[in-house]
């Protein structure tokens, strides 16, 4: 639904798997958007205007100049942003409470264990200026089993939740790195199949390459 404001959201947001979720949203939801870059490179995140948005000085956020009640709204954390422009929208976040209970539980594994658990290892594989094999052994082998909790809940349907869903938009972004994870796709099948099946989609496309 376009903004009755007809000002777009701005998305605060840079070139980070978590940073490319909203994007992907908003454009399987063509909601208008202006890209507002924050490059965590240059320490932009902790700049006091990013900071009224996003307390905790993440990417990404969103400022929703059509929220509640037609007023301004400004929200931070990749799954909260996710589920509000579900409901804003009514789609990709089902309102039966079954549906909606699946969506939540495999959000929530990506936003409190397969995004973070990811980035240590990302980090001490690829960022660490010192090379410290404890931590590399141990998310590497996290996020094996992270992976492999993932293909057995793919076994048996194409998207996490049933229907393709903001559990599939959450997961993406990270699941498209596993070269730089250590992780050998020819293993996860469902894991590979469903990459591709998403990865495929036009708008997830689009949403990689707005940033």
């Amino acid at each position: 639904m376009a903004a009755v404001t007809g000002k777009p959201i701005d998305l605060h947001t840079w070139s980070t798997p978590n940073g490319w979720k909203i994007p992907i949203m908003l454009e399987e939801c063509g909601l208008p958007y202006r890209v507002v870059p924050v490059d965590i490179a240059k320490g932009e995140q902790m700049a006091p205007a990013f900071l009224e948005i996003s307390p905790n000085n993440k990417i990404p956020a969103i400022v929703d100049y059509d929220g509640p009640g037609g007023e301004p709204v400004s929200i931070f954390e990749s799954g909260a942003i996710l589920q509000y422009l579900g409901r804003k929208t009514g789609r990709f976040y089902p309102t039966d409470e079954r549906a909606r209970v699946a969506v939540d539980e495999w959000l929530f594994w990506q936003c409190a264990g397969f995004g973070p658990m990811l980035g240590q290892t990302h980090h001490f594989k690829i960022y660490a200026k010192e090379k410290i094999p404890y931590a590399i052994e141990r998310f590497t082998a996290e996020t094996n089993r992270l992976y492999g909790v993932l293909d057995r809940r793919l076994a048996d349907r194409e998207y996490l939740a049933g229907d393709y869903s903001i559990a599939d938009m959450a997961t993406v972004p990270w699941a498209k790195f596993t070269g730089k994870q250590g992780v050998d796709l020819g293993t996860l099948p469902n894991v590979k199949a469903w990459l591709d099946r998403v990865l495929a989609r036009p708008a997830v496309q689009r949403g990689l390459a707005a940033i």
